[in-house]
């Protein structure tokens, strides 16, 4: 049997859905157990037309807000984070990029309940994430009928 190592540095992405939360929360309380740091990110996905560091605004306002959000949960659980908005093409590398510039431990995400097509879907930040993580990922996916929000 293999001894984890004790947590150091836990990212949690965010996108501003009722999933975040949620996995904040298990975020904070894996952390907690080992003093490890938690990283928030929300990733503003900038359009190829665009240059990558163009001024957007509006989503930039909304990451922000989102983050003060993620702010906000974590001091209710009585626990400290960083939070970075960052500007990228695709969520999935940004998250995986990070994951690695960071040295964390370990990616936590939270998956709301989405269909396409009458049909459950993951989307495709999840499936890059899981495929390419250096880390262990935790996804935690709400019900369907779940109303809660970040």
């Amino acid at each position: 049997m293999t001894t984890q190592k004790p947590l150091k540095r836990v990212l949690v992405p965010i996108g501003g859905n009722e999933a975040d939360a949620i996995a904040l929360r298990f975020a904070c309380d894996a952390a907690r157990k080992s003093s490890a740091q938690v990283f928030v990110i929300y990733v503003i996905e900038v359009q190829r037309s665009l240059p990558l560091d163009a001024e957007l605004v509006p989503e930039a306002q909304k990451g922000e807000d989102i983050l003060a959000r993620a702010g906000d949960v974590s001091r209710d659980l009585d626990y400290q984070l960083e939070s970075e908005l960052l500007q990228a093409r695709e969520v999935g590398p940004a998250i995986v990029d990070e994951a690695i510039n960071r040295g964390a431990d370990l990616i936590v995400m939270g998956l709301p309940y989405k269909r396409r097509f009458g049909e459950f879907t993951i989307g495709n930040t999840v499936p890059y994430v899981l495929k390419n993580a250096p880390t262990p990922v935790w996804v935690f996916r709400t019900p369907q009928d779940y109303g809660g929000d970040l």
